[in-house]
């Protein structure tokens, strides 16, 4: 059997850039996932009249566990508060008009 270990590629130095492209990475990954959990929510609600809470916890509990960090780091900004009070305000009128709707 061969031995691999002395022809395998050296690791690629950690500078700005690699780091960089790293956390690029993470974020469409994490993008997918909620998008597509999103997507699992509607699919299950609309099609098969189920209640999909426990993937709808997943993608909010994914954006709660990452705005604490940057919140516990102080990265968190003015602009990311005022969106985030309008997006969930939005919600809210959303949510009251869907359930008038539905009544």
């Amino acid at each position: 059997m061969k031995d691999l270990s002395s022809t395998a590629l050296p690791e690629a130095q950690r500078d700005e850039r690699t780091v960089a492209v790293e956390y690029a990475s993470f974020r469409l990954a994490y993008l997918c996932l909620s998008y597509g959990l999103l997507a699992a929510v509607a699919y299950r609600s609309f099609v098969h009249h189920e209640q999909p809470w426990d993937l709808l916890a997943l993608v909010v509990a994914g954006g709660v566990v990452s705005a604490g960090y940057q919140a516990a780091n102080r990265t968190l900004g003015r602009r990311w508060a005022w969106i985030t009070g309008v997006t969930v305000l939005a919600a809210a009128l959303l949510a009251a008009v869907a359930a008038g709707v539905l009544r």
